[in-house]
């Protein structure tokens, strides 16, 4: 048989998504590097709310906010899970063979356009660099299995092709894209309390590394300086803009709410002012993403201070509450 897989059982048909993903989130996709941790670890049955304090400690850089991401020494302490760079030395799929059929995941960048997942967004319209997790693969049968945003998901024909460059003519200017090998042979499922425990840890941890200054304020600062540009560039440029501000602080205090909920469910003590402040956050940027869209859109005047004036304040008593602890 020509079909390897690095964990069996695993189908996309039927594919049951964590909670982190379901419908009712406020933003059912947070990053590309995050989600995947998030079902990768739910499909080995492992509690993704645990690997989460990092988000405490997101910051706004000037042109972006954090690009938030599990800690590798921080999954392998609560998982067992290790993570190194793979050297990409010859063509992925033959790498992929390999590696899957030892149990071995890939992460791996990739180009959205073929990624039938992203149908209605990025596949088959726009080049988009994302990250996936390689899972399964039938080479004769050109077909993949992986790990993507919410879920897990398949790909086969010209996409399989396309994907590993299968046919395609040596290009010397091509740089192998960046990939890591994830290894989960030495997997810890710890009970619950404590892995909470460990989890809280990180947290104080990442809490001590926050922001010396509130981030939202100085974000607010850029954006109404930045404003006639985006309206001035318009949409296409928005949104990639709003990727990397907007849904990124959004999406991280979303996760930080979930994470003290799981604490709190874990008989870990966490203030309820911090989980409500931090959740205002990652709704308050999701009513901001839709407003400034479409004042960008119609070149209109936008007076977007109240609303991070209220993210501000909320960053400040979550951090506060969390303080006190």
């Amino acid at each position: 048989m020509s079909r390897v897989t690095a964990l069996p059982g695993l189908q996309a048909a039927g594919y049951a998504r964590h909670a982190l993903h379901a419908e009712g989130c406020t933003w059912l996709e947070k990053n590309c590097y995050v989600d995947i941790w998030i079902e990768l670890l739910h499909a080995l049955k492992l509690e993704p709310l645990a690997m989460l304090p990092f988000t405490l400690a997101v910051d706004f850089e000037g042109d972006q906010w954090t690009f938030f991401k599990p800690k590798h020494e921080e999954l392998r302490a609560l998982y067992g899970i290790d993570v190194q760079e793979m050297t990409v030395w010859r063509p992925l799929v033959e790498h992929a063979v390999d590696h899957l059929a030892e149990g071995k995941f890939i992460s791996t960048e990739a180009d959205a356009w073929w990624l039938p997942d992203t149908a209605g967004t990025d596949y088959r319209t726009q080049h988009t660099k994302t990250t996936i997790v390689l899972a399964e693969i039938d080479v004769q049968a050109q077909r993949l299995g992986y790990f993507h945003n919410a879920g897990y998901f398949e790909l086969d024909g010209e996409d399989f092709r396309a994907l590993f460059r299968i046919g395609a003519e040596p290009d010397p200017a091509f740089m192998p894209l960046f990939a890591e090998l994830v290894r989960a042979d030495r997997i810890e499922h710890r009970p619950g309390r404590e892995l909470a425990a460990m989890s809280h840890e990180l947290l104080l941890r990442h809490l001590a590394r926050r922001p010396t200054t509130n981030p939202v304020r100085r974000f607010a600062a850029r954006f109404s300086r930045e404003l006639p540009e985006l309206q001035e560039r318009g949409l296409v440029h928005y949104h990639a803009w709003a990727f990397a501000t907007i849904r990124q602080l959004g999406a991280a205090f979303e996760l930080a709410a979930e994470h003290l909920k799981w604490l709190q469910r874990e008989g870990i003590a966490m203030p309820s002012e911090a989980i409500g402040a931090f959740a205002a956050i990652a709704e308050g940027n999701k009513t901001l993403i839709l407003k400034a869209a479409r004042a960008v859109n119609a070149k209109r005047a936008f007076d977007a201070a109240p609303a991070f004036d209220e993210m501000a304040a909320a960053w400040d008593a979550g951090m506060a509450a969390l303080d006190r602890l």
